[in-house]
């Protein structure tokens, strides 16, 4: 294994390693209210975990620039999702447009689906105005919202950076079957949840 995917594949495990105190909840305890409430409000709920980790994924398997501008592209609209929902601004279906993310970034795992890198970063784009609106939305009426927000955004990032590390450790070690596999998964998940929603 070489630096670079050595430094990658260190990062997602960082990542996963922080996703594991998703049972905690925002807005109890003594740092509710500001960077730690936000930085763990995307893990903890299985929607938000699932679709950014699928995000990662899917830019990897897309390869080049798509790499990083996928999802740099995400976290961009989701900090305007957040922005429109603390403006009061209304957008319907939210819940929605969360768990179909999460089917929809599954199934293109799964079927290794290769797009222009604008339409890919227009599609996560249309998800992330989703996510974000929900992250502004819920954000706790105590919390400092640029500190919150800090939070958010530095968790979606990290899970990004995960994702992208599992897919390419699992390129170098394994043929397309896990991300056929782990994708399904993911769309099926999606699919329950938007049956819930």
């Amino acid at each position: 294994m070489n630096r670079p995917t050595r430094i990658i594949a260190s990062a997602a495990v960082m990542g996963l390693a922080l996703a594991a105190p998703a049972f905690a909840h925002t807005g109890v305890g003594a740092h509710s209210h500001g960077f730690a409430a936000g930085f763990l409000h995307p893990l903890m709920g299985v929607d938000h975990l699932l679709a950014m980790l699928g995000v990662g994924v899917w830019a990897a398997q897309l390869g080049k620039r798509a790499t990083w501008l996928v999802p740099a592209a995400f976290v961009g609209v989701m900090v305007a999702g957040a922005g429109l929902a603390l403006a009061g601004a209304p957008l319907p279906l939210v819940e929605f447009g969360i768990a179909g993310s999460v089917l929809v970034i599954g199934a293109l795992i799964a079927f290794g689906t290769r797009m222009p890198v604008g339409l890919a970063m227009g599609l996560v784009g249309l998800f992330a105005l989703f996510h974000g609106h929900a992250h502004g939305t819920e954000l706790p009426g105590f919390a400092h919202p640029a500190a919150y927000g800090a939070g958010f955004v530095s968790a979606t990032a990290l899970l990004h950076v995960a994702g992208v590390g599992i897919a390419l450790v699992a390129r170098q070690h394994a043929a397309k079957l896990p991300f056929r596999v782990a994708g399904a998964a993911m769309a099926v998940v999606g699919g329950s949840m938007l049956l819930g929603a």
